[in-house]
């Protein structure tokens, strides 16, 4: 990665013997590593990255940047090394804000967007709307970079180097306006340390990545670091202030000094909704803007898919556009792939929906959402991922039984554990009448046999993914695609 040269205090560190040399370029990676660049060594889930540094060393690396831990495990490398090392007691914070000197651009607006559910639909719509206001607008998440740049992400919120590469790019290319999703991970692990974002959103909160965060409240703590840590003070924060949750964010957010704008169905929600009437395409929404009334029609399915779009639009505000303008675009708002996404009708009217619910109060949010658009029964094919969460599985049963008419539990992407023992967690909450189909084509065809008149399927789980994981092999699967070919099977169409 090169952007010119830098020296190390121009990049805001300051080596342990206080040399300043030039640096060539950053590297994370250290098979990137070239002559004279800064190589970030940082401590990780199952190891340290100091491990690398005396292949950083062989490779002329013009300086390290580490930890405590890390120096001292690679000590006998950096012995007589005449680079520059930096020790720091938050080197991925630090790389971070290195990375934003570095890169030097973003664009002028930025929103960031957190929760357990909806970071993906509340990017994309924000994006969206700015477009259609006629600004060069982009999202940067779950679905990589889309809009007016765009990009590949191998996570939801890229490392520091690749964020601020990605934003230094779109700003190159004119970009001004970007939305992002800013996950747990991302957040706990300083990725977006330097960004300078100027509003943040508030989505919810449910059970996820208990894997990796030890309970709700440090699960939730890293979702407030946007707003405690990210965001400076005066910056705009639009919170969904209908649960316990939601209510504490903007507690943290007003202590923080940050200018907020609740959303919701509570009647102190500054963006408001009033009512809701569904049918098989969308819904007409009734909603308030500080007191104001409208009443809009969106082509999208679910009812929390009302507060995305206000959550958006609290965004939009905050970046500088007016109420009257945003409004005249929301109902023009298009659906997120394999988010509530129509994606089939059999021949009797029966809809098939995919949908990226992967966590139980996702499922339930989903099931719970589509209920008012379906006169007939819902079918829902759901299953669980491997080498994740194993607590959260039984209740993406529960979820599924609870809220849906026939449930098929099938595999989901297993990766490395036995498909038979995760489909086995979720059957236990499902129940005896639920059905196992381990394949997944097959369940979805089993899915849309089941369907009658009047009736809909929701695949949940894998939403846009266009693989499944199954040990360490990533096979070509897509849920839409699937869903349309049994359509086409069934209905005679092939």
């Amino acid at each position: 990665m090169t952007s010119g040269t830098k020296t190390l205090s121009q990049l805001g560190l300051r080596a342990k013997d206080g040399r300043d040399p030039t640096i060539t370029g950053l590297s994370l990676d250290s098979r990137t590593i070239k002559p004279g660049h800064l190589f970030a060594a940082l401590p990780g889930s199952t190891m340290h990255g100091a491990e690398f540094i005396p292949y950083a060393l062989r490779m002329e690396a013009g300086a390290v940047l580490t930890d405590r831990a890390g120096a001292e495990q690679a000590a006998e490398a950096l012995a007589g090394w005449d680079g520059a090392l930096v020790i720091a007691e938050d080197p991925r914070a630090a790389l971070a804000g290195a990375a934003a000197l570095w890169f030097e651009r973003q664009p002028e607006h930025v929103v960031a967007i957190t929760g357990t559910s909806g970071k993906t639909s509340v990017a994309n719509f924000t994006r969206q709307i700015w477009q259609m206001l006629g600004h060069k607008a982009i999202s940067v998440g779950t679905m990589g970079v889309q809009g007016d740049f765009q990009a590949k992400l191998a996570h939801t919120t890229p490392d520091p180097l690749t964020l601020h590469r990605i934003l230094s790019q779109a700003a190159d290319e004119g970009v001004e306006y970007a939305a992002m999703e800013a996950s747990s991970h991302g957040l706990d692990q300083r990725r977006l340390d330097g960004v300078q974002v100027e509003a943040a959103a508030f989505t919810n909160f449910s059970q996820d990545h208990l894997d990796y965060h030890a309970n709700f409240d440090e699960y939730f703590a890293a979702k407030a670091l946007l707003f405690n840590h990210i965001l400076e003070e005066g910056a705009s924060a639009v919170i969904n202030t209908d649960s316990d949750r939601g209510r504490q964010m903007a507690d943290i957010a007003n202590d923080r000094g940050l200018a907020i704008t609740t959303v919701g169905q509570n009647e102190n929600a500054m963006l408001r909704i009033l009512g809701q009437r569904y049918d098989a395409t969308g819904q007409d929404l009734r909603f308030a803007v500080m007191g104001q009334p409208y009443l809009i029609r969106l082509g999208l399915i679910g009812g929390f898919q009302a507060e995305n779009v206000l959550l958006a639009m609290g965004l939009a505000l905050a970046a500088g556009d007016s109420a009257e303008a945003i409004i005249q675009t929301l109902p023009e708002l298009q659906t997120v792939r394999g988010r509530m996404q129509l994606v089939a009708q059999r021949e009797n009217g029966a809809a098939v929906f995919v949908d990226y619910a992967h966590k139980p109060g996702a499922v339930i949010a989903a099931l719970q959402s589509l209920r008012p658009h379906v006169m007939g029964r819902i079918v829902a094919v759901i299953g669980a991922g491997g080498d994740r969460d194993a607590g959260k599985r039984p209740l993406m049963g529960d979820a599924a039984r609870e809220h849906a008419d026939v449930v098929i539990v099938t595999d989901d992407n297993p990766r490395t554990e036995d498909p038979a023992s995760i489909r086995a967690a979720v059957l236990a909450g499902a129940g005896p009448d639920a059905i196992e189909v381990a394949d997944r084509a097959e369940a979805i065809l089993r899915g849309v046999d089941a369907l009658q008149p009047g009736d809909a399927l929701l695949i949940a789980g894998k939403g846009h993914e266009t693989g499944q994981i199954v040990g360490q092999d990533v096979y070509p699967f897509d849920d839409a695609e699937q869903a349309s070919v049994a359509v086409a099977a069934l209905d005679g169409k092939i």
